[in-house]
C-alpha cells in the first residue's frame, strides 16, 4: 500500500469531515462547495503555512515533528485512534520505513498455549492485526462456530463478515461489525503498509464484496479493544458477551481477546451450555501448536 496515498486520502477525509462551525471559526464564506475545511483554514487552525500543509496533504508526513503532528490532531479533532493512525503513517513515511515490520509469528508460545488450554470458562484466543485467528481454546471455536466451519485456514474475522453469508446472522449487530472490523484493519495498514498478506487481503475483500469496498474507502480508523459482542449463536440463541483484547507485549502483532458474562447472567449461563456442547462437538480443532 502507497503510504504517500494513504496520508493524502486520510487528511483529506478528515478534513472533509469538519465543518467550520465545528472547528469554532466565526468568520468564513456560508456560500461555500463544500461543508469541509479548506486547506488553508486547517493550515491556520496548525499554526503552520498553506504550503507546508498542502505539502503534508500531498502525501509527504516524513519529517513532520510530534509537535505538528499534534496540532494537525487539533486542528482535524482527530480521536485517539486517529491520532495513533497519523502518527503510524508519519513514522511508516519516515527512512527506517524501507525496513519491513517483522511480521507477527504464525503461533504462539507454550506459556500463551497453556494460557489459552487453562481457560475452560471463557472464549479466549490470540489473533494478529490482520485478524487472523492463530489459537484458540475449544470454547471459542464452538462460540465462533460459524467461522471455524470453513475449511480456510487460519480463520479470519473479516473475511468471515465480508464472505461468509452465515455472518449477517451471526452477528445481529453486523453493521457496526463490519464497519469495526474494516477500520482495524485500516490503522494495521497504517502501522505496516509493506504487509503483503494484509495486502492481497485487503485486494480480495475489495474484489469481492461491496460493503466492504465502501467501507475501505472511507479511511476511518479505530480502536477495539473492549466493549460487547452481540452474539446469535445456531445452538444457544442471542447472547451479549463482554470482550477485552489486550497486546502481548512479548509478541509484537498479537493480541489476546477474552469474552465473558456478567455471573449468574443469562449469558453466562449459555456459555455453561456452550461449553457442554463443545465437550461433545466432534470437529476439527485449530492448530495450535506452540512453537518452540
Amino acid at each position: 500500500m502507497d503510504n504517500r496515498d494513504e496520508v493524502k486520502a486520510f487528511l483529506s477525509s478528515r478534513r472533509a469531515k469538519i465543518t467550520p462551525e465545528q472547528a469554532g471559526l466565526t468568520s468564513y464564506n456560508r456560500n461555500r462547495r463544500v461543508p469541509g475545511l479548506r486547506r488553508s483554514e486547517v493550515a491556520d487552525l496548525a499554526g503552520v503555512s498553506v504550503e507546508y500543509y498542502a505539502q503534508l496533504e500531498r502525501g509527504n508526513l516524513a519529517g513532520a515533528s510530534d509537535s505538528v503532528l499534534d496540532a494537525l490532531a487539533r486542528a482535524l479533532h482527530l480521536d485517539e485512534a486517529e491520532q495513533q493512525h497519523l502518527a503510524a503513517l508519519a513514522r511508516a513515511a519516515g527512512p527506517a520505513s524501507r525496513t519491513r515490520r517483522k511480521p507477527s509469528a504464525p503461533q504462539v508460545r507454550p506459556s500463551v498455549a497453556r494460557i489459552l488450554e487453562l481457560m475452560t470458562g471463557i472464549p479466549a484466543f490470540v489473533n494478529n492485526g490482520r485478524g487472523d485467528v492463530i489459537a484458540a481454546n475449544p470454547l471459542t471455536q464452538a462460540l465462533y462456530a460459524p467461522m471455524f466451519d470453513d475449511a480456510t485456514r487460519p480463520p479470519n474475522h473479516a473475511r468471515f463478515a465480508f464472505l461468509n453469508p452465515r455472518a449477517r446472522d451471526f452477528w445481529r449487530d453486523w453493521e457496526r461489525i463490519a464497519t469495526t472490523t474494516v477500520a482495524m484493519l485500516r490503522a494495521e495498514a497504517g502501522r505496516d503498509p509493506y504487509d503483503k498478506s494484509l495486502t492481497d487481503l485487503v485486494g480480495e475483500l475489495c474484489t469481492r464484496s461491496e460493503e466492504f469496498r465502501i467501507r475501505w474507502a472511507a479511511h476511518d480508523v479505530r480502536l477495539h479493544n473492549t466493549g460487547v459482542k452481540q452474539f446469535r449463536h445456531p445452538v444457544v440463541g442471542d447472547i451479549d458477551l463482554n470482550f477485552e483484547t489486550m497486546q502481548l507485549t512479548a509478541d509484537p502483532g498479537l493480541y489476546m481477546t477474552l469474552l465473558s458474562a456478567p455471573a449468574g447472567s443469562t449469558a453466562d449461563d449459555a456459555l455453561r451450555l456452550l461449553a457442554s456442547w463443545a465437550a461433545t462437538r466432534h470437529t476439527d480443532a485449530l492448530p495450535t501448536h506452540p512453537r518452540p
